[in-house]
């Protein structure tokens, strides 16, 4: 039990399909009413509505300014206004059912953020306005996606950043569980539109989730994840629409996969950028080119991936959209360098691979047998990843789901 209020607290994560439609708010409604009468305190934490072409989804606000001259602050001001409708139709939907509630944007909320438009992180929330919410029987609904930097502008999360705004006031609330409601029954063990085998995962350990997000899982938000590895949080992923008991993500000391693998994610649009070094490997003038480029992308707010130097040249892989400014950044530099685009990873994600022999071979094998060519592969303990020619991350996701038997 949450020691800051009267009954366990649970906060309840509703995507944009979930409260879209008048059918998917009733269904919200009924959870709520359900844990209600479980004796839990729900908080609810909502989406903007619908996907692209919607009234109120975030891309369609979007539009109302394309072609104009940017400005990053009122950008997002206008991005958030999609939450913050959803957080007060829903209110008004649960005070309909009988339920008293009350809506919060992520400013009221307490949410703080470091003040990067677009992508900004949160600091620390200060739960106090919920608390002293809930301690009036109130069912507190807050617009995801969003929070306060300290000057007081409004900042947004990045795209699925409701989910990080959930996992964040699980922690500050000390929540008994976060729950997150999607249309899906729950994390699956590869994209469903790419291997049409997928299946729903039961279980997955916290840091496999946090992979399979940083790998290309849209199922839930990469800083969402982060949270649930580092708190310890209790997180479900379910489905609004379904009975379905969805996927518990569990806690990495408390659960150990019986298989090698358990998921297979997959990204694309990824250029590889080969960098030539000019000077000799293991020279201090090597180390120092590299260290050159590595700082000149850090500044240049380019990321960068499946890195592999070499003796005469640096290797790495981005997004393709920061193609143009990393070039523009190494043309600075005086560096020469090739791009190949059209790029997709596609990753192996399973702690029950840590430390088995023959995992990389079986990796190798199903791909050749499947006509794929690799290009270049990176691993962790939990994770082995190969970059590929785009037209080809289909079928090399269907033969690695079918070598590790996830169907």
């Amino acid at each position: 039990m949450n020691s800051m209020t009267a009954r366990p607290v649970v906060v309840m994560k509703f995507g944009g399909t979930s409260v879209a439609t008048a059918g998917g708010r009733s269904a919200l409604a009924r959870r709520v009413v359900a844990a209600r009468e479980s004796n839990a305190a729900p908080v609810l934490v909502v989406s903007a509505m619908g996907r692209t072409g919607e009234p109120y989804a975030t891309d369609t606000l979007l539009t109302l300014i394309e072609g104009l001259p940017t400005d990053e602050r009122e950008r997002d001001l206008l991005a958030s206004c999609g939450e913050i409708v959803s957080a007060v139709v829903v209110a008004h939907e649960l005070r309909a059912a009988g339920i008293a509630a009350r809506a919060f944007t992520g400013a009221e909320a307490g949410i703080a953020t470091d003040g990067v438009y677009g992508s900004a992180a949160i600091t620390e929330v200060f739960p106090s306005a919920l608390l002293d919410a809930i301690n009036d029987g109130f069912v507190p609904v807050v617009a995801g996606f969003q929070g306060v930097a300290r000057d007081g502008s409004l900042t947004t999360l990045g795209r699925g950043g409701s989910d990080t705004t959930a996992c964040a006031l699980g922690v500050a609330l000390n929540a008994e569980a976060v729950e997150i409601y999607t249309d899906v029954d729950g994390v699956m063990s590869a994209d469903p539109r790419t291997c049409a085998d997928a299946s729903v995962l039961t279980v997955i350990r916290a840091d496999e989730l946090f992979q399979m997000a940083r790998h290309g899982s849209r199922v839930v938000h990469t800083p969402a994840a982060e949270l649930a590895l580092g708190s310890g949080l209790a997180v479900r992923v379910r489905n609004t629409f379904s009975d379905h008991p969805g996927t518990l993500v569990a806690d990495i000391s408390a659960y150990q996969p019986k298989a090698l693998a358990t998921a297979i994610s997959n990204i694309s649009g990824i250029a590889r950028i080969r960098v030539a070094l000019s000077a000799p490997e293991g020279s201090s003038e090597h180390m120092a080119a590299q260290a050159r480029v590595y700082r000149a992308m850090a500044d240049a707010a380019v990321s960068l991936d499946m890195f592999t130097p070499s003796d005469s040249t640096l290797v790495f892989t981005i997004a393709e959209g920061d193609v143009p400014r990393a070039c523009a950044v190494l043309e600075r530099l005086s560096m020469d360098c090739d791009v190949l685009a059209g790029l997709a990873k596609v990753t192996v994600v399973g702690a029950g691979m840590h430390g088995v022999p023959g995992v990389m071979a079986r990796v190798a094998e199903s791909l050749a047998d499947a006509g794929v060519n690799v290009l270049q592969t990176a691993d962790s303990h939990t994770t082995i990843s190969v970059l590929l020619k785009e037209p080809a991350a289909g079928r090399a996701v269907e033969a690695l789901h079918r070598s590790f038997a996830l169907s």
